[in-house]
């Protein structure tokens, strides 16, 4: 009599709801404002900054949209690139990185004013010049990510600077209140099918700059799938919205993506 209780016991273990920090971690998430204000407060908080010609550690400059607000966020949640001077530059996504009129036609026009009064690659030249790692980052639309090749050589990098190009990611759609009846293996086991679009985007980056120049961290986060998981092994919401990160999630994919791809050089 003593396995049917057993068999009970273990079957409403599985159905418990998450965990305390798993929890209070989701009702955090689920403050979308507050959330979007961790995406953008540190990458912002050096935006444009110069590199101190006095400081003798390498320059470092983070250059895109809220994926890069992302990156910076993995980079900061880990300790890395600690011994190398920071900036960035914030691009937003409907402008996208390129240089000359044959992006420009690009730009929708509903957005054009928005984008002319918004940072670029133009103006971000000469601090592009000085740095000794450049790292680009964005939601990369397919137009921009097909005129990208022609971008770089534009850039004029010298050999003694590195560059780095990381593409999009996403998770699909997020209702963090859902989840909170959950248990932390249920939350562990939850996954979304994502959106085509930044996949294809990625397929056509790798083909055109290789693994040399280009991190897949859609790859990385998701595998090759069309499904990507929404929580960690430790049960910790990745992005809040499913395109953006978590304080968890930042920590994760940024471990990911420094273990996995060529910026292991950088850490």
């Amino acid at each position: 009599m003593y396995i049917p209780l057993f068999v009970g016991l273990l079957c409403f273990g599985s159905m418990m709801p998450a965990s305390a920090d798993s929890h209070e971690a989701l009702l955090k998430a689920a403050d979308t404002e507050a959330s979007g204000a961790y995406t953008r407060q540190r990458f912002l908080a050096v935006q444009k900054k110069p590199f101190d010609p006095a400081d003798k550690r390498k320059k470092t400059l983070i250059i895109g949209d809220s994926h890069a607000q992302d990156f910076f966020n993995g980079v900061l949640e880990n300790g890395y690139l600690a011994n190398y001077q920071l900036s960035t530059r914030y691009i937003p996504t409907r402008c996208q990185m390129f240089f000359g009129e044959k992006g420009a036609e690009n730009i929708q026009p509903k957005d054009t004013a928005l984008c002319a009064a918004s940072d670029n690659l133009t103006q971000a030249a000469a601090q592009i010049a000085d740095a000794d790692v450049v790292i680009m980052v964005a939601r990369w639309q397919e137009w921009a990510a097909k005129l990208l090749p022609e971008t770089l050589k534009s850039m004029n990098l010298r050999a003694d600077q590195s560059l780095v190009v990381v593409g999009a990611k996403d998770f699909g759609r997020v209702s963090v209140r859902n989840y909170l009846k959950l248990s932390d293996d249920e939350l562990r086991a939850l996954s979304n099918k994502v959106d085509p679009k930044p996949l294809a985007t990625n397929q056509l980056l790798r083909d055109s700059l290789g693994d040399k120049v280009f991190v897949d961290q859609q790859r990385l986060i998701c595998g090759e799938g069309a499904n990507c998981r929404l929580f960690t092994d430790d049960a910790q919401l990745i992005s809040y919205d499913g395109g953006h990160l978590t304080p968890a999630g930042a920590k994760y994919v940024g471990q990911l993506l420094f273990a996995n791809s060529l910026l292991q050089r950088f850490q």
